[in-house]
């Protein structure tokens, strides 16, 4: 019988077994609220400093900088909100592909007398070198720049970027979510180039929903959003979750060990994904620009993306229209929007994003399931017209 393919894991990615093993304590017997000075509550507080040294250790950063959140969209917020906050209002340039959280909170601080400068990209989705300079010309603020883009896979040398920034006195961030676990990341030689901050999320990695960081260097100052008991530091109140804590620690040690062989695999069967789609005709976003090994975004002329998603699941295939955190948007991707793509094409945008789990022979699936559906699809709107 034939099974279900995931074929969505920059959306979410299963739960790694031996993640699942170590969360499963902490959902029971392991009760204990780590701010409390009982046994249980200093065993919950060695829990999560293993967690904490576990994340700083795979990215080489150290584990005082691990600021841990409840998701990706709250350490955005955190950064972007919170570095804003001890500073005069001023300039902040962020590019126009990044993720809502990101976005978002950024046009809010327009409200509070900051001036926002929306980075233009290339057609392939790389930073628009011009925009760029003209933003620095500026004297922003702060800056913020994603690592990897969670709908094209396309990568900002964010080094360099940053290294730009610093020599016009700004504050880096980068949203690093989509990247760790896929490419290396090493918070060290970043925050040697420039970068002050990244944002990362258990979920994109094998990990649980409700945990992610804010990786900070100890050196910038940012206002907490969440102001209460003053946990992390002061810098993110609340009471821990633990389970969710421990099981981002162990899936941050899964994905760099796992890493050397998981990627040359994912960039292999994407090259076959890709070969099987140009030979349908399909137009790939992001092309010429180093992308992420498992994410290939396309779209088909004269087929819609949301019909096709809806089709595709139907037929046992779990892709993506766009973002996840988006998805109730109608409007075309606003990724491929300020990459210059006509919207007619826009709307016909479909996201695969391969994981650790996935195949050969599901891709090889998937290509053939894809023709039939997009000749049936294709068929009726024939009809119709």
């Amino acid at each position: 019988m034939f099974a279900p393919v995931y074929l969505d894991h920059n959306a979410t990615t299963p739960l790694e077994p031996a993640v699942r093993e170590a969360m499963l304590p902490w959902l029971s017997e392991q009760c204990g609220n780590a701010s409390s000075r009982h046994d249980y509550g200093r065993s919950a507080r060695r829990a999560i400093d293993e967690a904490r040294s576990q994340v700083a250790s795979a990215i080489g950063a150290h584990f005082s900088e691990i600021v841990f959140t409840s998701n990706g969209t709250e350490a955005n917020n955190l950064f972007v909100k919170g570095a804003a906050a001890c500073m005069k209002p001023g300039l902040l340039a962020v590019s126009a592909i990044e993720h809502p959280s990101v976005i978002r909170p950024a046009e809010q601080l327009v409200r509070r007398g900051w001036q926002l400068h929306k980075l233009a990209v290339e057609n392939d989705g790389q930073v628009d070198a011009q925009s760029y300079r003209t933003a620095l010309a500026g004297k922003p603020r702060l800056v913020s720049v994603m690592l990897a883009n969670n709908e094209t896979g396309v990568l900002q040398a964010v080094d360099a970027l940053a290294a730009q920034a610093r020599a016009a006195g700004a504050l880096f961030h980068s949203d690093a979510v989509q990247a760790l676990g896929k490419i290396s990341v090493d918070f060290r030689s970043l925050n040697a180039a420039g970068v002050n901050a990244l944002t990362l999320s258990a979920h994109k990695i094998g990990g649980p929903k409700g945990a992610a960081a804010l990786v900070l260097d100890k050196r910038v100052e940012i206002e907490p959003l969440i102001a209460g008991g003053g946990q992390e530091r002061g810098l993110r109140s609340g009471t821990e979750n633990v389970a969710a804590i421990v099981g981002f620690g162990v899936a941050c040690e899964l994905a760099v060990r796992n890493l050397a062989a998981v990627a040359p695999r994912l960039l292999a069967l994407r090259d076959q994904l890709e070969r099987g789609l140009r030979a349908m005709g399909a137009t790939l976003f992001g092309l010429g620009a180093g992308r992420l090994p498992n994410t290939t975004y396309f779209a088909l002329d004269d087929v819609d993306g949301e019909t096709l998603v809806s089709h595709l699941d139907r037929a046992g295939f779990a892709v993506a229209s766009g973002a996840a955190c988006s998805s109730a948007n109608p409007e075309p991707s606003h990724v491929l929007r300020a990459m210059g793509v006509a919207p007619e094409l826009a709307r016909g945008a479909v996201r695969v994003s391969l994981g650790a789990a996935s195949t050969a022979e599901q891709v090889s699936d998937f290509l053939r399931i894809l023709q039939i559906t997009v000749s049936k699809l294709l068929r009726l709107t024939a009809v119709a017209v």
